[in-house]
């Protein structure tokens, strides 16, 4: 054997140390830091375990990496959006892609307010299972919250589910309320020249304009404008216009007319009687829907 300094020889009992290549020390401190949590707290572990400000400080940026979620919304669309809540508003910024009802969980967390006591508009009630960029939402859109607590909420369903049952109750008692005399006088008038169109068998969203060309129970044209912005439904007619708070209207009720089934009457509760209904002719039926959960809430019925 060649003596020391031999070529590719080295004495007994000493090994080559092994050197890395330029360039490869990073990632190899970087997978030891990685192993790091497996050597914790044990004896014998590796060399990094024992360079806690130089390893904890290589280890640190993946983990910011992953828990600031960089990686899961990197190709993600963002749009930027205003919640306004009770006088309060939130600046979010929530993946287009994304649907109502998980905006209503960001809400959740942003407000306290469960998603089944909360109300969503967005050009009408926000319907939970589209996407933000179905429904063509865009930067600085305002997004309306209505919503109130669980307290809150009992103290004034209480009454509304009371309201609910009585007019069942008398409903189920009478004849038809398109047949009863104090309706026929408005309805034998027949269709208004200017009501709009109908669609049977389907149910949309309000449109963005009043909706019109409908009588009142004195044979006048009335019009319903739904103010999201304000929480108001305004009943307009030639005279003057009612600006109602939604949550002062205690049930909604509505019946096909016969023979025109794809429009209904519909009545407003405003007091605590049958006598302050406001009745409305000629609704048309794919809108019925979408007033009901506007104006008494989706959480009423749970």
């Amino acid at each position: 054997p060649a003596g020391p300094g031999g070529p590719g020889q080295l004495p007994a009992g000493r090994a080559l140390p092994v050197r890395s290549p330029p360039g490869a020390e990073e990632p190899g401190m970087e997978a030891e830091a990685q192993e790091l949590p497996l050597g914790c707290g044990g004896e014998g572990g590796s060399p990094a375990a024992g360079r806690s400000p130089e390893g904890e400080g290589r280890r640190d940026p993946p983990q910011a990496s992953v828990s600031n979620g960089g990686d899961a919304e990197s190709g993600k669309e963002l749009v930027e959006l205003k919640v306004i809540w009770n006088k309060n508003k939130y600046d979010v910024k929530f993946c287009l892609d994304s649907t109502g009802a998980e905006l209503k969980q960001k809400i959740h967390s942003l407000t306290g307010l469960p998603p089944a006591m909360q109300k969503v508009m967005f050009k009408g009630l926000l319907p939970e299972e589209k996407t933000l960029r179905e429904i063509k939402v865009t930067n600085g859109a305002k997004i309306m919250v209505v919503g109130s607590t669980i307290n809150d909420v009992l103290a004034v369903n209480t009454p509304k589910e009371a309201a609910q049952q009585e007019v069942k109750a008398e409903e189920n008692k009478k004849e038809p309320l398109c047949r009863q005399k104090q309706h026929r006088k408005v309805l034998d008038k027949g269709k208004p020249d200017d009501v709009m169109p109908s669609v049977k068998g389907v149910q949309e969203r309000l449109p963005t304009v009043p909706l019109s060309g409908m009588y009142n129970k004195s044979g006048g044209k009335v019009r319903l404008t739904f103010k999201l912005e304000q929480d108001q439904l305004w009943i307009g007619t030639k005279e003057r216009t009612e600006k109602l708070p939604m949550g002062s209207i205690k049930n909604v009720v509505s019946e096909p007319i016969e023979g025109h089934e794809d429009y209904h009457m519909m009545a407003f509760q405003l007091g605590p009687t049958e006598a302050s209904y406001y009745w409305v002719y000629w609704v048309p039926t794919q809108y019925v829907d979408a007033i009901k959960d506007t104006v008494l809430g989706k959480w009423q019925y749970f």
